[in-house]
């Protein structure tokens, strides 16, 4: 009976198991870290409010080209959770809620690393400049734990059950 489970994830031919729920969360993450990045901080902070640039230590060419090609990385990540969502709905049915769960911790993941990492302790950018930090810090990262936090509650409460055996 090739292709029948073996009721331990893997396929009785042999060949790897695909766990849709595992698949379902990378991919709502990625998903959740490219919105953050392409939309959220690009288009609102490094576009619209101009407030800074991916790399700001530098001349506005270099900001202006570490923007694109954060930009170009930024929708490459998304359009690769949105590839991995559609095989998981091909294989299988969304759970859409853990999805979500997903996605939203995948947004604050990515605001939390952008705010500790790139802002403190690379210093890369800053979320603005001419301006007393300590206020748009405390807003940045923390919105982002509450975000990764919210997200993670989420999908503590929608894991599929374990199997007896």
């Amino acid at each position: 009976m090739a292709g029948t489970g073996t009721g331990r994830g893997t396929p009785a031919d042999g060949s790897a198991a695909v766990d849709p729920d595992r698949r379902t969360v990378v991919s709502g993450v990625l998903f959740g870290c490219g919105v953050a990045a392409s939309m959220i901080d690009l288009f609102v902070f490094h576009l619209g409010l101009q407030w800074h640039h991916f790399y700001d230590l530098s001349t506005t060419q270099v900001a202006l080209l570490a923007d694109g090609v954060f930009h170009a990385v930024g929708w490459f990540v998304t359009v690769a959770g949105l590839f991995l969502l559609a095989d998981v709905r091909r294989r299988a049915v969304v759970r859409w809620s853990r999805w979500v769960g997903a996605v939203v911790a995948g947004v604050g993941l990515f605001q939390l690393f952008d705010g500790v990492v790139n802002h403190k302790l690379l210093g890369i950018h800053q979320v603005r400049y001419g301006v007393d930090l300590l206020l748009y810090d405390v807003v940045w990262i923390g919105s982002a734990a509450l975000l990764l936090v919210a997200g993670l509650v989420v999908l503590r409460r929608t894991r599929p059950a374990r199997a007896a055996g």
